[in-house]
């Protein structure tokens, strides 16, 4: 069995694969002050209740855009498992062109979207990942990567508009049903959701008429789900796009 390991700036994701199915996945908050024995420990409680056994996990990948817990999560993989993780990152084969000033600054979350999204639905396409920032990524149907652009994640855009004003509260990020709020926070609601669908919405007309190709918009990521339910402008919500990616990677890279 192949684990696969997201390791992203508010959660670390978990998926357990059986060859090509996606059995089991588990996510847990990002901590930056956790030991080696800490993720040890979750992650053999994970496997334990998927009900595999530590000798049945043949190889772990793991892409990571937070460095700082790279050295203790490591390690409880070797220490737990017994297993030498595959990191992605520069050197790494993908099976994409990456086209980018420097190739070396793309985060291993993006280039692993883009290889799930590829071989998942084929070029010309758009993947967009609602995470802790959004990002945005083409690839062509030739398989070559151009980048994109990010911008701030919801959750983020909605803690800014708190943080920074005296008397705005936190808020549930929901859809309302008007755009005419009557209190401050169905106003804040009605603002931060409506406002990033019409972002959302305005950057891909851009990617589309800036390429003048018809694209496949892909969505995945955490709140990917309640964001392609509201627009018309995202074709398809795949939840498990990263965890693909991971799969492929790794079994690009384990016939070296």
């Amino acid at each position: 069995m192949l684990l696969v390991v997201d390791i992203g700036n508010t959660n670390i994701t978990f998926g357990l694969y059986d060859k090509k199915k996606l059995l089991h996945s588990y996510r847990l908050t990002t901590w930056f002050k956790r030991t080696s024995d800490e993720y040890g420990f979750m992650i053999t409680h994970f496997l334990l209740a998927a009900s595999v056994k530590i000798e049945d996990i043949d190889a772990v990948i793991v892409s990571s855009v937070v460095p700082k817990i790279m050295h203790s999560f490591n390690n409880s993989i070797r220490r737990y498992l017994k297993k030498e993780p595959l990191a992605v990152g520069p050197g790494i084969k993908t099976g994409i062109k990456i086209k980018y000033d420097n190739p070396k600054e793309v985060g291993a979350d993006r280039i692993v979207d883009a290889v799930g999204a590829f071989y998942t639905y084929g070029g010309d396409i758009l993947v967009i990942d609602f995470g802790t920032a959004t990002t945005f990524e083409y690839i062509d149907e030739g398989g070559t990567y151009h980048g994109g652009c990010i911008l701030p994640g919801l959750e983020i855009a909605a803690h800014s508009l708190s943080e920074n004003t005296a008397k705005l509260p936190e808020i549930e990020i929901k859809p309302t049903e008007s755009i005419q709020a009557s209190n401050t926070i169905a106003a804040m609601q009605t603002g931060i959701f409506w406002g990033y669908i019409g972002s959302v919405e305005f950057i891909i007309k851009k990617f589309k008429e800036e390429l003048a190709k018809d694209l496949k918009v892909i969505a995945t990521g955490g709140l990917g789900r309640i964001i392609s339910e509201h627009t018309e402008y995202i074709d398809t919500y795949d939840p498990n796009l990263t965890f693909e990616g991971l799969r492929l990677i790794y079994e690009r890279n384990s016939k070296l």
